[in-house]
């Protein structure tokens, strides 16, 4: 419990078995193997686990837990735990609680239920979790979480978090190559990190249940447009309303408990619609409690009699919710290498790691493209409140002159009117914030960090990073591989930066994202515009992208395969799902409510008639509404008979085109009809609460 003026500092991570935690209550050898492991990667010997495991359950029993669980992150893209208790029995018929390093390190749920891609058949059910000592256990709900990776009996990768692990492996071994050749013999790992800002909705929960689309999809798939939306720009940034402070608050809270780092809150630009930004931390970390924060977000709304939503676009019109993704990468020494730095040798460090992401980021583009594909990211991308599906760079003008210099071999005057001269180029002495900031730009650079906004609210990151780190090690494998053999270092430095910059500057663009022109223009310079889900998912496993995956080990040929199929298979499941839950409200809501309100309306018309009344409008608006309603049955009959024909399709990439080409565009003809059917028929008889309830009444 948390006393009523107790301090943030005094119960920040109360829950978490934390390195503090850990020092206080493990003997010194075995607090440092468990460090060496956290922070070198060596593996932990059973002994070792042995203590550890008995300090958690005992730390873990002192705070009321009974049960312990290995918490993991399957391909479903939620998170996935079995509890067991830590009790064993006496011959005396008593209990004595217990909790051993095996069972620590190693748990054995079912895999035969979880998506795998082909990679499992139903009746091979074993799976195994290996816990990751990275990420602190910590505790929930009476039970002790310890995070895990999980994969199948015959070793394939099932999960999110390992390929993660790996690719933060990967890209640490390769910037290390690179800052040795810049005379770094201080730095021993390297490692990225994140800030997610999460993007959420909040509706009162009354609403929210007498809403069917809502309670099964997590978006209105019906909706007139309201009054008033976000045109007056009023919310964004605005007075945070009392019964959203009052959540936001406890969420906090929550977190905190958690030692998760949320910082930053507000209302976004749509009504009702909020954001939580937390403090940068490694990417496996991040992930961790970005999966718990969304899970927190859900259970402290409805406390609030609020429901989160947590949809890419749960109400057409206005903006729909991200999760922007950002990226920096340090070494442990205490440097960024995405900071320009104060001394020559300092921004030529750091022209090299923009030189080799600029080239990742072009060459792999398609890969971080479908990192945030998604049925429901789909409706957000290219719209005014997310970039267009078309990947670019946003560097900002001052860098954009430094690499043209680079390029010219000509000196850089800043606008600063500061200069100086490495060989016949200079760099400027950059602040911290040398761009403004691009909300149209896919990945910008944004100081010291790459923000990728592309990703959806909802998404795991996990997926994301693994791309990110991946490709980045990539290009810099490739640089360290053409310098180490140089015998010139600065020469063949310079060479392979102007030569990096004029084959993949065509991936920079730091104009308005949103427009016509640009792409026009990326199409002009061969960027490609992969505007659904069903156009990224199959590039994963292209040749190239396989290849680079299994040289670091961070995926097989057989896993992406898997995960192409299970990505797929997903989006034909959503839009079928949306679908149904579309048809069965038009039949069993909309219908009725249509056909009951024209009858109304004639049976007026009828009294009128009989009272030597006119009675013209009402067989106007009898006539109009009787109209939509039968355009309605027609397109549901359309409707039923494309869900009916997709189940013919052959699973995978051609089903999830059918549903994409064939049924989504059938929904969005249906819904048009549905939505000014909704504006002819008063509020009270309309089955479904309307927009101005569900973004103005919280």
């Amino acid at each position: 419990m948390i006393e009523k003026n107790q301090s943030v500092a005094d119960y920040f991570g109360c829950n978490v078995f934390s390195d503090t935690l850990m020092r206080e209550r493990l003997p010194k050898n075995i607090y440092k193997s468990v460090m060496k492991t956290k922070k070198f990667g060596v593996a932990l010997e059973q002994s070792v686990a042995d203590v550890v495991a008995n300090a958690m359950k005992d730390w873990a029993v002192e705070k009321g837990a009974t049960h312990y669980t290995h918490w993991f992150h399957p391909m479903t893209g939620v998170t996935a735990e079995k509890h067991d208790s830590f009790i064993s029995p006496t011959p005396d018929g008593n209990i004595i609680l217990e909790f051993s390093g095996k069972e620590l390190v190693k748990g054995e749920p079912d895999a035969s239920s979880f998506p795998s891609g082909g990679l499992r058949a139903t009746f091979e059910a074993r799976g195994y979790t290996a816990w990751d000592p990275t990420s602190n256990a910590f505790i929930k709900d009476g039970t002790l979480y310890i995070p895990t990776a999980f994969c199948s009996y015959t070793g394939e990768i099932l999960d999110k978090k390992t390929p993660l692990l790996r690719s933060m492996e990967v890209v640490s071994e390769q910037a290390l190559r690179i800052l040795k050749l810049f005379g770094n013999t201080t730095a021993t790992r390297v490692t990225t990190t994140v800030g997610p800002e999460q993007e959420y909705f909040l509706v009162d929960k009354k609403y929210f249940d007498q809403r069917e689309d809502l309670v099964i999809t997590g978006r209105t798939l019906f909706g007139a447009k309201p009054p008033k939306g976000q045109e007056l720009e009023d919310h964004y940034f605005g007075n945070i309303k009392q019964r959203v402070s009052d959540y936001m608050k406890d969420l906090d809270k929550e977190l905190w408990k958690l030692g998760i780092f949320a910082k930053t809150k507000h209302n976004e630009v749509a009504p009702a619609q909020h954001e939580l930004a937390p403090v940068f931390t490694t990417s496996n970390i991040a992930a961790d409690h970005n999966q718990l924060t969304m899970e927190i977000m859900k259970k402290t709304a409805l406390k609030h009699g609020l429901v989160c939503l947590l949809h890419e676009k749960p109400f057409a019109g206005v903006n729909g919710s991200g999760k922007h993704n950002n990226w920096s990468i340090s070494s442990n020494d205490g440097q960024n290498l995405l900071d320009p730095g104060d001394t020559p040798q300092d921004n030529m460090q750091f022209l090299t790691f923009l030189c080799a992401i600029i080239k990742a980021v072009d060459e792999y583009a398609p890969l971080l493209r479908l990192s945030a594909a998604s049925a429901g990211n789909d409706h957000r991308l290219g719209a005014n409140e997310a970039p267009p599906a078309v990947i670019s760079m946003f560097i900002g003008s001052e860098l954009e002159g430094v690499i043209e210099a680079l390029e010219n071999g000509t000196a850089y005057k800043s606008n600063r009117n500061e200069e100086f001269e490495i060989g016949v180029d200079a760099l400027p002495n950059f602040p911290k914030d040398s761009t403004d900031r691009n909300r149209t730009s896919p990945f910008a650079f944004t100081g010291n960090k790459f923000e990728f906004r592309m990703l959806g609210s909802a998404d795991s990151i996990s997926c994301t990073n693994t791309i990110l780190n991946t490709i980045v090690a990539q290009i810099l494998d490739e640089f360290a591989t053409e310098l180490e053999k140089a015998d010139d270092f600065e020469k063949a430095l310079k060479e392979l930066l102007v030569k990096t910059i004029k084959k993949h500057k065509r991936i920079i663009f730091n104009g308005n994202g949103y427009s016509d022109e640009w792409l026009e223009e990326a199409e002009k310079r061969g960027l490609p515009n992969l505007t659904s889900t069903v156009d990224a998912l199959p590039k994963y496993t292209d040749k190239k992208y396989v290849s680079m995956f299994e040289k670091f080990k961070v995926y097989s040929e057989k896993e992406i395969k898997s995960r192409t199929e299970i990505l797929l298979e997903n989006y034909s499941k959503v839009i079928n799902i949306e679908a149904l839950t579309m048809l069965d409200i038009t039949k069993k809501q909309i219908l009725p409510a249509c056909i009951a309100y024209t009858k109304t309306l004639c049976d007026s018309a009828i009294s009128k008639k009989t009272l030597g009344i006119d009675e013209s409008v009402e067989k106007l608006m009898a006539s109009k509404l009787s109209s939509l309603t039968a355009g309605i049955v027609n397109e549901v009959k359309a409707l039923d008979e494309k869900v009916i024909s997709a189940q013919d399709c052959k699973e995978g990439e051609e089903m999830a085109r059918f549903y994409h080409d064939e049924v989504f565009t059938q929904m969005q003809t249906l819904r048009a009809s549905v939505d000014e059917c909704e504006m002819c028929v008063p509020e009270k008889d309309w089955p479904l609460p309307s927009y101005t309830k569900l973004l103005f009444t919280v």
